[in-house]
This record gives C-alpha cells, sequence and structure tokens, in this order.
C-alpha cells in the first residue's frame, strides 16, 4: 500500500463520524432500513439513510463520503438520482495489513 494512501485513510478515521460510518456498513441489514426501491443492499447503502443516522447536515456527510471516497475506504453507486455507498473491503484489509506488519 502507498504511503500516501496509508496518510489518507488515518486522516479518514481519524473522525468519529466517519468511523461510525464504516462500522454501520459493516453490517447494513442492521444498521439501515431496506432500500424500498431495491430491497436489498447489494449495491451499498443511500446517502440519505447514512445522513440521517447520523444526524449531521446533508453537506458535512457528502463531504465525509467523499473524504472516505478518496481514501479509497468506500465505493460509490449511482442508481439514478441517489448514491449507494458500500465499504471497500479490499482497500480496508490492505490497511489493517500495513498497520499490523509496518507499525
Amino acid at each position: 500500500m502507498r504511503r500516501d494512501q496509508v496518510l489518507e485513510i488515518k486522516k479518514a478515521l481519524a473522525n468519529a463520524t466517519r468511523l461510525d460510518i464504516l462500522k454501520w456498513l459493516k453490517d447494513p441489514a442492521s444498521n439501515f432500513p431496506p432500500h424500498s426501491e431495491l430491497g436489498h443492499f447489494d449495491f451499498g447503502v443511500c446517502g440519505q439513510f447514512i445522513q440521517e443516522k447520523s444526524g449531521l447536515s446533508q453537506p458535512t456527510i457528502s463531504n465525509y463520503l467523499a473524504t472516505m471516497h478518496k481514501a479509497g475506504l468506500l465505493i460509490p453507486t449511482r442508481h439514478g438520482k441517489w448514491t449507494y455507498f458500500q465499504r471497500n473491503e479490499k482497500t480496508i484489509e490492505a490497511y489493517i495489513n500495513e498497520m499490523k506488519n509496518n507499525l
């Protein structure tokens, strides 16, 4: 894993709400209502549900999700006017291994 990516991830995780979002997305069925139009979480969780659960403003959550996407922690998928987010397990695993092996 590149050093700049490690630093981006550390910055993204240095915020309690962003860390909560990653935890919530680990088990979306337990943390979010089902998507009425999709009925499942194959594409992730709608950004609106993340915003509502966090209790923060839409611009703040959009910024947080963009930061997490830039760091490689989230995969966004666009469906119509909605964006769905899921964890990037490959990047998360690489980051954990990097920390275990080099810290």
